[in-house]
């Protein structure tokens, strides 16, 4: 067994490695999702817990870890006798992100439950985490359904699994830790509610500090068993207080005071529901059994805050994380003077909980001139000279007409476009391909019927063979990769035009981020084109780069359907189930080298002979329109929309278009 890092070993990361102890002494305040940059010890950090975390004792012999004092009368393995039993080191399950939903929650051996009546069941990854770690990597990755399932027994500590009628229910209570590298997507905000805490953590720019985390690592790889044991004083010292804290969290009291500046925080900053109300009395508390006090400070009730509500207040992908501290020291204040609870304990231990505070700066804003060399202009909308343009500034977002790609797919689960998936309506059965994970009652049954008598069947009972079981196909709704395609040319320069481009642009990407897609960015100016954002499910990341693009400079507009072709064909490579649709925003106009518009016809014809969706935003505008955009759309194969009629309220029929259009290509 490989020897974990020590958690105390950890160098900085104070806000981290504080909020994963809080929820070591009270696994009720929910867990914690761990935001940050790759290479910041989020996974060592995590694995370390476990092996400070007290010896669990458990039923012998009980699959889902009962505990002998108080055992589950519901549990599948029991009834079990109170009392006796063993300890076990608790444990850190991991679950892989692209684990099935019989591996999460367990199976049922459906032709045994409908042949004999028995309820065979194979406990998943829940039932293993049971009173230990249920550790998520990558969690924003994870699939929706798999999501919902896990945040739902956290939420009511037990595990339900139903098939056809056959309903098995467990405990599972686990500390729930999720790790997410937000440049690769984010979670919902109705998932990110379900997390306890949030902690954003980033590499230190202190090189004292980066040498003592690389001096640690090389000692570690170099002897594991040795620099463990180094270490062993300090892991001791930690186990200990986790146990003392968990003792001492019953005594703990949550006055008045305490509680009314928790309501009034959680209602200054607009979080939405009760959930945070709730989280932060549990942390405050467990804050102040951490430090080991039994009255709850004003200072509990600003760490608590601090830890669970910044990513209670995101209103969408683009908000930035975090919390006005200010705001939150002035709304302390203002409802301290009820609060008996806020006068230090002359009696209690001295400073704070430990562990550090706030959130990490946000860094330089992200800005302007990319550095590209300018080219020249053309039109009256390009300024004298030829030059580049400083970025325009995005119009405000609305909501946008959906667009979808036509046809069934098989994609990850999402929201845009018809799929055949794991969740969703029924719409027929086949023979199951590997395990047996939805079954279709009524087509099993009518494969076993006609062999009853082949079979002897004599009793009531029905005879079922594995031969006879039918999986049910199901139709629901999958994400796609939506392929942004922008014209950033000097015809496209005009500084209010730019501006609404971009806010339509912006309304499609969060449109994208609602429906779970990936989003790709390319742009084409100047002498060409190139890949502003390679696909990707942060839309956040596409909406700072649209930020950021400047417009000037010839229209390449063949050069950037190339280079969008291109991008498609090694998405393809990397998953082929994920379905394109190219949204390209332009007003059809090409120049730059010899017959620009046959070019990009030909360009064009790539994607109308794949069959791939696109759309054309037309961004044509002024008294005379020569209906360029238009045209484009027809070589693609797909439909134009006017950049002005973008609005859902103002388009409708555009996904009916959409499709027709491509069925008739």
């Amino acid at each position: 067994m490989t020897t974990p890092f020590p958690f105390t070993a950890v160098v900085g990361q104070d806000d981290l490695r504080l909020a994963l102890l809080l929820n070591a002494v009270s696994p009720a305040v929910g867990g914690v999702l761990v935001r940050g940059e790759k290479g910041t010890a989020k996974s060592t950090a995590v694995r370390a817990l476990s092996a400070l975390l007290p010896q669990v004792p458990v039923v012998a012999g009980c699959r889902f870890s009962c505990d002998p004092a108080r055992p589950d009368p519901a549990c599948p393995d029991g009834p079990h006798e109170p009392g006796g039993g063993t300890e076990r080191p608790a444990r850190m399950v991991e679950l892989p992100v692209g684990a099935s939903e019989d591996r999460l929650v367990g199976a049922l051996d459906i032709e045994r439950a409908l042949a004999e009546g028995v309820k065979a069941f194979e406990p998943g990854l829940l039932a293993d985490a049971h009173r230990g770690i249920l550790y998520v990597d990558e969690v924003n990755l994870l699939h929706d359904h798999l999501v919902d399932l896990l945040l739902d027994a956290a939420a009511m500590g037990a595990s339900y699994v139903e098939r056809e009628g056959v309903s098995v229910r467990h405990a599972a209570r686990f500390l729930l830790v999720g790790t997410m590298n937000p440049e690769e997507g984010e979670l919902r905000p109705q998932l990110l509610d379900r997390f306890g805490l949030t902690v954003e953590v980033a590499a230190s720019r202190e090189p004292d500090q980066r040498v003592e985390v690389v001096r640690r690592r090389l000692a570690y790889d170099d002897d594991p068993a040795g620099f463990a044991a180094r270490w062993a004083d300090e892991e001791a010292a930690v186990r200990q207080r986790i146990v003392a804290a968990r003792e001492l969290l019953s005594q703990v009291r949550l006055g008045d005071g305490a509680l009314r500046q928790i309501a009034a925080t959680c209602a200054a900053f607009e979080v939405d529901g009760m959930r945070a109300d709730i989280v932060m009395a549990r942390t405050a508390t467990a804050l102040a059994a951490w430090a080991g006090r039994t009255e709850v400070l004003a200072e509990d009730v600003r760490q608590a805050a601090l830890l669970a509500l910044p990513h209670r207040r995101r209103r969408n992908p683009f908000d930035a994380p975090g919390l006005d501290e200010d705001k939150l020291d002035r709304t302390l204040e203002e409802f301290s003077g009820d609060s008996p609870e806020d006068d230090p304990d002359p009696d209690g231990p001295g400073g704070g909980p430990g562990g550090g505070g706030g959130q990490p700066d946000d860094g330089p804003a992200q800005g302007g001139d990319t550095g590209a060399r300018p080219e020249e202009g053309e039109g009256t909308e390009t300024p004298a000279g030829g030059g580049e343009q400083s970025p325009a500034r995005a119009a405000e977002p609305f909501r946008t007409k959906v667009l979808s790609v036509p046809g069934i797919g098989e994609g990850d689960a999402g929201r845009r476009s018809r799929a055949r998936t794991a969740h969703g309506r029924t719409t027929g059965a086949r023979r199951p391909q590997g395990a047996l994970t939805k079954l279709h009652l009524a087509a099993t049954v009518q494969a076993a019927a006609p062999h009853q008598r082949a079979r002897g069947r004599s009793g009531p009972g029905l005879v079922v063979r594995r031969d006879d079981l039918r999986q049910a196909v199901r139709e629901g709704r999958e994400g796609n990769l939506v392929l942004f395609v922008v014209d950033a040319s000097g015809s496209m320069a005009a500084r209010q035009r730019m501006s609404a481009v971009k806010g339509a642009v912006l309304s499609l990407l969060l449109d994208a981020y609602q429906r779970r897609d990936k989003v790709g960015l390319v742009t084409f100016r100047g002498a060409g084109a190139e890949v502003a954002l390679p696909p990707t499910s942060s839309v956040d990341a596409a909406a700072a780069r649209l930020e950021s693009l400047p417009t000037g400079g010839r229209t390449p507009l063949a050069a950037g359907l190339l280079k969008a072709h291109e991008v498609l064909r090694v998405e393809r490579l990397r998953d082929a189930a994920r379905r394109p649709l190219v949204v390209v925003v332009t007003d059809g106009r090409a120049t730059g080298g010899p017959e620009p518009l046959v070019l990009a016809s030909r360009a064009a014809g790539l994607f109308a002979a794949e069959q791939v969706a696109s759309v054309v935003v037309d961004c044509e505008s002024g008294p005379v329109r020569l209906g360029l955009a238009g045209k484009l759309a027809g070589e693609l194969g797909g439909t134009a929309v006017a950049l002005d009629e973008l609005r859902a309220d103002s388009i409708a029929g555009l996904v009916k278009d959409v499709t027709s259009t491509r069925r008739a290509a």
